[in-house]
């Protein structure tokens, strides 16, 4: 898929008028004019880009809305894209050329857990909020050991998406007393995210009476899953959890109705995606997926969100998490606005100092956002803990359930 350009800053950005830039690394004028820079990572081509480009776009739609409505007087905010891939090694290295940018002073991102391990250690050192709209792995705000000890590994790292602790939760408790399912088939792709929310949805749905007939892998990139078919198949699954991406589980939902398992397939919020019914076509018809917190078109304050996207034309898909980096966005330059306020109303010329107010302030956020409220317990995690479990129906996806996991 090709990068959309149209809407972000390349390059280095260009100062204000008449601006000359400082020796600390800011932009100003003596006009009072100061341009920052909000970096957004996310797989915006291949694999995962349909949500990574949702993502792009709700922050865009922030940015743009600040600047109109002069959020932060005197400060003009700039939105610079960067593409992972879905790739670690790759979000890593965007890391680190968002924190080499002395007008940045925050980032929205990324789309995967994965990513988000190898980026978290280069912003926490630059002492730069990230504050990811979709990352759901528990252990990246309450550290490995978040089953038994919770520690917060670092205080730059923050969230608008609630955890795969809830969302596995919620998806079998709907499973067995919902769907009222009794035996479950669990595979997953082997990735931080997968893995973590298949192991937790596989744990709870014991837990709850359920019976685990069978557990499988695949490898992200994988086309041909006849062998797990045939698994499946001769398991009695009567459902198939999967842990992962739509761009696989879209492909096994297909093989399995070909090969006559009429099972429904059902996932994690990284299958919510209407590429996710595109590819699987008809096959798609039943399955379920969860997602952080309440459908968008039903809360009043997206509302305008949802028409700018659309009235835009931007690509990917904001259903996922495009409100969820919006309220992002805007909880950093709140966080700015501050930092100024507490410096007599100026930019403080210190990029460093900055960045560090930024970061103090994104913790005490506490805002009515279009996704909902906006706030940070201790580890950084959001205190919105909804989740809406989804259905396709006519081929769309449906909420059938809206409600808070414990």
């Amino acid at each position: 898929m090709v990068i959309l350009t149209s809407v972000m800053a390349t390059g280095a950005l260009t100062l204000t008028a008449c601006g000359s830039r400082d020796d600390k690394g800011g932009n100003s004028d003596s006009g009072g004019g100061t341009t920052l820079t909000i970096g957004v990572d996310a797989p915006l081509s291949g694999e995962n880009s349909t949500t990574g480009l949702g993502i792009q776009y709700g922050a865009q739609i922030a940015v743009d809305d600040a600047n109109k409505n002069k959020l932060v007087p005197g400060v003009t905010f700039k939105l610079k894209a960067f593409d992972d891939k879905a790739q670690p090694a790759t979000g890593q290295s965007n890391a680190t050329a968002i924190t080499g940018d002395k007008t940045a002073v925050g980032a929205v991102g990324p789309l995967n857990s994965g990513v988000a391990q190898s980026m978290q250690q280069v912003f926490a050192s630059a002492n730069m909020v990230e504050i990811s709209p979709s990352n759901t792995n528990p252990a990246l705000t309450q550290g490995k050991d978040w089953q038994t000890a919770k520690k917060r590994p670092y205080k730059t790292y923050f969230r608008t998406a609630t955890t795969d602790e809830l969302q596995g939760s919620f998806a079998a408790d709907y499973a067995y007393n919902g769907l009222k399912k009794k035996k479950v088939f669990v595979v997953d792709d082997k990735q931080t995210y997968g893995a973590g929310l298949a192991k937790i949805f596989n744990e709870q749905f014991k837990k709850l009476g359920g019976t685990v007939v069978g557990t499988d892998h695949v490898n992200t990139g994988d086309k041909d899953f006849g062998s797990l078919v045939t698994k499946v198949k001769s398991s009695g699954a009567d459902l198939l959890y999967y842990g992962g991406q739509y761009d696989e589980s879209s492909l096994i939902t297909k093989q399995l109705k070909d090969g006559g398992v009429k099972i429904p397939l059902f996932g994690g919020d990284g299958m919510f995606a209407s590429t996710y019914i595109e590819t699987a076509g008809a096959a798609s018809e039943g399955d379920l997926a969860t997602a952080v917190g309440v459908p968008a078109d039903t809360l009043p304050a997206a509302k305008t969100f949802i028409e700018t996207y659309k009235s835009k034309g931007y690509k990917g898909d904001y259903g996922a998490y495009g409100a969820y980096s919006y309220d992002a966005t805007t909880a950093i330059i709140k966080a700015v606005k501050a930092a100024v306020d507490a410096n007599d109303g100026k930019v403080p010329t210190d990029i460093n100092a900055l960045r560090s107010s930024v970061v103090d302030n994104v913790q005490k956020s506490d805002f009515e956002g279009i996704s909902g409220k906006v706030s940070f317990d201790q580890y950084g995690d959001t205190t919105n803990k909804q989740l809406t479990v989804y259905q396709v129906t006519k081929g769309a996806w449906k909420a059938v359930k809206t409600g808070t996991a414990s």
